[in-house]
């Protein structure tokens, strides 16, 4: 579904005796963000001081309210009028861009190879189709700074690993579906590992912990092990993959 059909679609769903869910969409599209951001900006103004916390995605928006403030039939209420009077957020081009400095190399992007076989490219264009993208931010979750962001070129399109590993590094630049991200910290996971930046993404101690936020442009800039070194980058190989089977 297009964002200019959002007045058919939007549907409330419940999500707990504190929550509920809003759903714009049912496809991911980069259309979608402008009606994204408007209605998570909406939902803080209009629930003010009884808003928990709102977790926007690429198709959903699920709002936490303080349900000792407000009745959950209260909230819907207030919901569904943000819903029916909402307008997309300008052009939704608002966001920072950045430029995240990744090495791309098979002893940290172990599924370079994998990648390079299924969409019929040599691995340098792989990186090169990878790098030479802008992303937006659809999404934050899975952990603390992970950034979704889309969408990835078609030919670069591939399933999750069928098994996960238990342990990805910090920095980790990886790809499944049409999505692609970089992990903020050491965490399992099961996308395709294709390189690793050297930019840190989640800093407790800074304003805002995320380096990236929803409607920010990311690029991932292609440099030698050198200067991925050289600006503090991590260039320790990944940890061969368990031989037995595992589930995530």
């Amino acid at each position: 579904m297009r964002a200019r059909d959002v007045s058919r679609l939007p549907r409330v769903e419940p999500a707990g005796l504190d929550a509920w869910l809003l759903r714009l969409f049912d496809t991911i599209d980069e259309a979608n963000l402008p009606w994204m951001t408007a209605l998570t900006r909406a939902c803080e103004k209009a629930l003010g001081p009884d808003l928990v916390d709102l977790v926007p995605s690429y198709t959903t928006l699920l709002v936490v309210f303080d349900p000792l403030r407000l009745e959950p039939d209260a909230a819907r209420r207030c919901l569904e009028a943000q819903l029916a009077s909402l307008t997309p957020d300008g052009a939704g081009d608002d966001g920072k861009r950045h430029e995240l400095p990744t090495w791309y190399d098979v002893s940290v992007g172990p599924e370079l190879p994998t990648l390079a076989e299924r969409s019929g490219l040599s691995v340098d264009e792989v990186i090169a189709c990878h790098s030479e993208r802008s992303y937006r931010v659809f999404a934050l979750g899975f952990a603390p700074g992970f950034a979704f962001m889309g969408l990835l070129d078609e030919r670069l399109e591939c399933p999750r690993l069928d098994t996960p590993r238990r342990r990805v590094p910090m920095g980790s630049v990886a790809v499944t579906g049409r999505q692609t991200a970089a992990y903020p910290a050491v965490t399992p996971g099961g996308w395709n590992l294709i390189g690793r930046t050297s930019t840190t993404l989640f800093d407790r101690h800074h304003d805002g912990f995320s380096l990236l936020r929803m409607g920010d442009r990311v690029r991932f800039v292609s440099v030698d092990r050198a200067d991925f070194e050289a600006a503090g980058g991590d260039a320790t190989p990944m940890d061969p993959m368990p031989k037995h089977k595992e589930h995530s």
